[in-house]
């Protein structure tokens, strides 16, 4: 009995970690030189999509300012300096604001 009680105690352990670490979701503020029309956007929203656990994407393209929203995700500054730079921009910073849900 004390066998059976201590598995469901780990296994309510476990899926209540699990179901905490996936309501975390980071909202990145990264700023960009040359981001100019809706076409700039796009080529920059594409890949941006093209990695996993991206769930949001805003471009302001006045301020140039990206804003991503990621779950189990996190962007490095070289990823983001390589991803800009092979779309054409220069990557300069980025803030990151963590959100528990």
């Amino acid at each position: 009995m004390k066998k059976i009680l201590l598995n469901h105690l780990a296994a309510s352990l476990l899926f209540i970690i699990s179901h905490a670490a996936q309501a975390q979701t980071i909202e990145y503020s990264i700023r960009v030189d040359g981001l100019a029309c809706p076409y700039c956007a796009y080529g920059i929203e594409k890949k941006l999509n093209q990695i996993d656990g991206i769930t949001f994407i805003n471009m302001d393209l006045e301020k140039g300012i990206v804003t991503v929203k990621a779950q189990d995700t996190k962007l490095e500054d070289e990823q983001l300096k390589q991803l800009f730079q092979d779309s054409g921009f220069t990557y300069r910073s980025k803030q990151v604001k963590i959100n528990e849900q």
